[in-house]
């Protein structure tokens, strides 16, 4: 990473830093049948008396009354019993989506899909999904099919994404307000650069309606005398829904116009394109605002590119008809908006309306700018409501207050200095409590990210080839050395348990030497301490690692550590991520301990961290020393290692599209893609195979944790993975 330049990037590092970057794949499993029904169970309850919600904070909590009712639809006397706490993140889920997630405001339903709706740029986010269980909960109220949840497998926030890069730099129209945020998170410093031409356009005040529907009215009535002059309309939204709603009210009045949102996004090129005409209204969502570039006139290349394809006239299907006809139409067309450009600057230019603050005022001025662009003229204005979500959430109180001395008419509006300062100081609330939120996304997110810095640097040198060897010494030394501390910690040689120290030993390599061995070496059973113990079996571990080296071969050893090391750390990083992402969520109660919250999130963080660099050495060992390989020889000279492991993915041999064959539930072998779907037609073929060559299946030996075959003298219940699960296991006993 050494240097990035982002366009737009006050979107990119204010506006979206508060948006975690997710790789996440699919979760084994189905959806829970139970987002359905408490979908169906969330409609049955009334807001206010139930449950309620606090829309600024996009919190709810279920009150008693509430609760009663859900027990009663369930059959259950207590829904907050230990055996139904999975069921009270199903209903808070289901009460969210209905209550918080509003339809073609915050996602659309498209093609039996909910699609997440950029609330910056009013654009559909192809892929991303709510997570904990938000989105299933959406699926399930809006009817449609609910997929699993996913499972993260990266994460990180854009701010430390980009922090990553020796030198960043970005352009932007809209920087100044932020440039105390650019510098604290980023260090870069904002230098403002005079326009190219004078920027002519006019920006009129707010006009200010006691209601919404007034407002509306009045922005009608607006856009409908600007339309008989022929001035270009560009009306900004702030929903879907407020888009179609307005669209509804035009069409009532005759006005011909089109909707750019998030609904009908593969028609945008057009629809800017012709933006810009002589008489057009385009209502559009926040898609219209940053980067969109309208010409007065239209566009001539765009619509040229139309009336070929009108003609039936492509470039790829007739490339020498569509050159040859290309420089007239052109011509033609380029000729008629110029035309038209001279009489849409008569008219005044591109005429912005917009119909509500945004959040942001960045957002508003990026809207504004796009009127008067390299020297046009152009107009912009903001209609206004008291009722408009910004003013409703962030300054109800002053919003009645105005309400309650005024008696002008609903289609008056109302000009007064404290109108403007409260929705200034709303706009500022909000981008203030925004900032706040982004300063502790990344406090939280450094702590994970020094850890993140760790575990990349030791899987690039995994993934590079470097020679494991060294660190795989370690690993088995480190391992030992804790199972032996965890038996020997306490009490005096006599108190120890020897049997139980050999039977975990055994779970980790085969063990040759023996108790009376070492108790021999010491001279009595008194006289052995741990460094005895972890002198005699480290070097019993490294003759017995020297061993199976020398069975499979050098090149055959390093490349198992490599995939055995590389697949331990990839799943317990995973788990390691969810268990991070569960801690932050409850981090906030320390609170009330009087403790903070980011400390304690740094120590217990730093205690799961090295609680799985030692699950990672333990389970690393484990498999090493008990996984069964088989070494191919391809050619002369050349040795190639494959992993068949139980518990243990590895590639298939074959260079195709990555495949590997891995157990099924029931110990059949499987051959799976990179996506872990079953390939039926290559499973079959090597179940035939494996059938062919021998008279009848082979029973599949019983393994340990590690791979192990445990028919014989071992037992015949596989071992917990690592010393956590075995003292849960204990505990249970």
């Amino acid at each position: 990473h050494f240097f990035a330049i982002v366009d737009e990037v006050d979107s990119i590092l204010i506006d979206e830093a508060r948006t975690p970057l997710i790789i996440s794949g699919p979760s084994s499993g189905e959806a829970n049948r139970w987002f359905v029904e408490f979908a169906k169970i969330a409609k049955t309850l009334e807001a206010g008396e139930d449950y309620e919600v606090d829309e600024k904070k996009r919190t709810i909590g279920v009150l008693e009354p509430g609760i009663e009712k859900v027990e009663d639809y369930l059959g259950i006397d207590n829904l907050y019993e230990s055996a139904n706490t999975p069921l009270i993140s199903f209903l808070n889920n289901s009460i969210k989506a209905l209550a918080l997630f509003k339809r073609d405001t915050d996602y659309v339903v498209m093609n039996d899909e909910v699609m997440i709706v950029d609330e910056h740029t009013g654009r559909i986010l192809v892929g991303r999904r709510y997570n904990e269980g938000i989105h299933q909960a959406i699926e399930a109220k809006e009817g449609v099919p609910v997929k699993a949840e996913n499972q993260t497998l990266a994460t990180v926030t854009l701010q430390n994404y980009f922090r990553l890069y020796d030198k960043l730099a970005g352009m932007t129209g809209t920087a100044e307000t932020e440039a105390a945020e650019f510098m604290s998170t980023y260090k870069l410093g904002v230098v403002p650069i005079p326009t190219n031409k004078p920027m002519i356009r006019k920006d009129q005040p707010d006009l200010v309606y006691k209601n919404e529907p007034a407002k509306f009215a009045q922005v009608v009535e607006d856009i409908a005398r600007r339309h008989e002059t022929g001035q270009p309309v560009l009306v900004g939204t702030v929903s879907v829904e407020k888009s179609e709603y307005l669209s509804r009210l035009l069409a009532k009045k005759g006005i011909k116009h089109e909707v750019l949102n998030a609904k009908n996004h593969a028609r945008e090129a057009e629809i800017v394109a012709r933006a810009g005409r002589l008489g057009a209204v385009t209502v559009a969502t926040n898609m219209a605002g940053r980067g969109t570039d309208i010409m007065l006139g239209g566009n001539a290349e765009f619509l040229a590119v139309q009336e070929l394809k009108a003609k039936g006239l492509d470039p790829v299907e007739t490339p020498d008809e569509y050159e040859a006809a290309w420089d007239a139409v052109y011509t033609a067309q380029r000729d008629t908006v110029a035309e038209e450009a001279t009489k849409v600057v008569e008219a005044g230019g591109l005429y912005v309306l917009g119909t509500e603050r945004h959040e942001s005022r960045r957002i508003d001025n990026q809207l504004r700018g796009r009127s008067g662009r390299q020297g046009d003229p152009g107009e912009s204005r903001f209609y206004l409501s008291l009722t408009d979500d910004l003013m409703r959430l962030f300054q109800s109180g002053a919003a009645e207050a105005i309400l309650a001395r005024t008696n002008f008419p609903d289609d008056v509006a109302i000009e007064s200095t404290m109108v403007s300062r409260a929705i200034k100081s709303a706009q500022s609330q909000v981008e203030a409590r925004n900032a706040e939120i982004r300063k502790n996304v990344l406090k939280y997110d450094d702590v994970l990210n020094r850890q993140r810095e760790a575990i990349y640097a030791d899987r690039r040198h995994m993934l590079e080839g470097d020679d494991l060897s060294g660190r795989v010494e370690h690993f088995i030394e480190d391992a030992i050395s804790a199972v032996i501390d965890d038996h020997t910690g306490s009490g005096h040689t006599e108190s120890w348990d020897f049997d139980a120290l050999w039977t975990e030993l055994k779970t980790l390599y085969p063990v040759s030497v023996t108790i009376d061995e070492v108790v021999a070496e010491s001279g009595n059973k008194g006289r052995v301490t741990p460094e005895i113990l972890k002198r005699e079996i480290l070097s019993d571990a490294k003759i017995a690692y020297a061993a199976r080296e020398e069975k499979l071969g050098t090149p055959a050893m390093r490349e198992l550590e490599r995939r055995v090391v590389l697949q331990v750390l990839d799943r317990r990083w995973r788990d390691h991520l969810y268990e991070m992402d569960y801690l932050k969520d409850g981090i906030g109660l320390r609170a009330m301990a009087q403790r903070d919250p980011l400390i304690e999130y740094q120590r217990e963080g730093y205690q799961m961290f090295q609680a799985m660099m030692g699950q990672i050495k333990e389970e690393s060992v484990g498999f090493l020393y008990n996984l069964d390989v088989e070494v191919r020889q391809q050619g002369e000279g050349q040795v190639e290692s494959e992993v068949q492991a139980k518990g243990l993915q590895a590639p298939a041999v074959e260079a195709q599209k990555l495949q590997y064959t891995a157990p099924g539930e029931g110990g059949d072998v499987e051959v799976r893609n990179d996506r872990g779907q079953v390939q039926q037609a290559a499973t079959s073929k090597l179940r035939q195979a494996a059938s062919g060559a021998a008279p009848a299946p082979a029973t599949e030996a019983p393994r340990g944790a590690f791979g192990q075959r445990t028919d014989g003298a071992a037992a015949s219940t596989p071992a917990p993975q690592n010393r956590a699960d075995r003292r849960a296991a204990g505990k249970k006993k």
